[in-house]
């Protein structure tokens, strides 16, 4: 009787940690699944990021050091050695008259960059409100820009070219056509700047068109119930609500007018007093073999736009527009 009692407790003990071991190991593989399930979620956003990150620091950020590295060497872009110069690039970039000279035709085209701002801008407003054949105006701002910038540059080359269609056109008005509008450095970069305001018109147009459109209606209508102008509707409504779109163009305009390179490359070459920074820096590189001296030419660039975009937020900084 003992025995049998024995063997039937041994039994009953095998049984009970043979439930407690199974669900144990029941219990122990949905937490599991639950550990690898909650990694998986915070990876993913990661894993989504992944391939935009290798490619942003593959294409920028590797390409940035490198140039910032070649800025303090006398490498000529070929030859496998190269030595250090340190300051000596950045030096030569602010102290020979030829290669500083360029900083001053940036002003023609920052001074265009403001012409085609008010233009964009005035446009915008008035094609904003209900008005005829609004589209059509809008499609013939827009599509300069969506025209190739080598295409543009020899169009205008023959544009201004002596007895070309703006001689053409000016003698239909009895006007003297005996000019080389691409033969002396201030007509030339007064026409090259005039084929920057028509080109980029149209991208500032389209900014502040969006931008206006987005304010909402109930504004004008209160503002015309009040009695107020077109003019007192834009000081009050438009222009603050476009602020921010606003600094974005000018940020455009003032890093753009330093980085001009296709339509006077394409026009002039660079010559007759039209050498932009890049035409510079590029000629530098590739026509001179001078790589380290471009490259603390194109890092000046950066900097000096940095600067300014910085200088911009400080003095201009965004600001939520409340106008409900």
């Amino acid at each position: 009787m003992t025995k049998t009692t024995e063997v039937a407790s041994v039994k009953t003990h095998r049984a009970v940690t043979s439930r407690r071991r199974t669900k144990a190991s029941g219990t122990s593989h949905p937490q599991g699944r639950r550990t690898w399930g909650q990694l998986l979620r915070r990876a993913t956003p990661w894993l989504f990021l992944a391939a935009p990150l290798v490619l942003l620091i593959t294409f920028t950020y590797v390409p940035v050091g490198n140039m910032i590295y070649y800025s303090f060497t006398d490498w000529d872009g070929i030859s496998p050695d190269r030595s250090f110069t340190g300051a000596d690039n950045y030096v030569q970039i602010f102290t020979r008259p030829e290669l500083f000279r360029v900083f001053f035709v940036s002003f023609y085209y920052l001074a265009a960059s403001v012409a085609q701002i008010a233009i964009a801008l005035y446009f915008a407003t008035v094609l904003s409100f209900d008005l005829r054949f609004r589209n059509l105006f809008k499609g013939l701002l827009f599509f300069p820009y969506l025209i190739n910038g080598v295409a543009i540059g020899f169009v205008f080359l023959y544009f201004f070219q002596d007895g070309g269609t703006l001689d053409s056109v000016l003698s239909w008005f009895g006007a003297d056509t005996d000019h080389a509008w691409l033969g002396d450095p201030e007509s030339a970069n007064t026409s090259l700047a005039g084929v920057s305001v028509w080109r980029f018109t149209g991208l500032n147009f389209v900014l502040f068109l969006g931008a206006i459109q987005s304010i909402p209606g109930e504004l004008y209508e209160a503002a015309q119930l009040d009695g107020a102008t077109r003019w007192q509707q834009f000081r009050h409504i438009i222009a603050p609500s476009i602020r921010p779109v606003l600094s974005l163009s000018i940020i455009l305009a003032i890093s753009g007018s330093l980085a001009v390179f296709e339509i006077p490359y394409i026009m002039t070459g660079g010559a007759t007093g039209t050498s932009t920074f890049v035409i510079q820096t590029v000629k530098l590189a590739f026509q001179f073999n001078k790589t380290g001296l471009a490259s603390a030419a194109a890092v000046v660039l950066l900097l000096i736009i940095l600067l300014i975009t910085w200088i911009q937020r400080r003095l201009v900084p965004d600001e939520k527009v409340d106008l409900v």
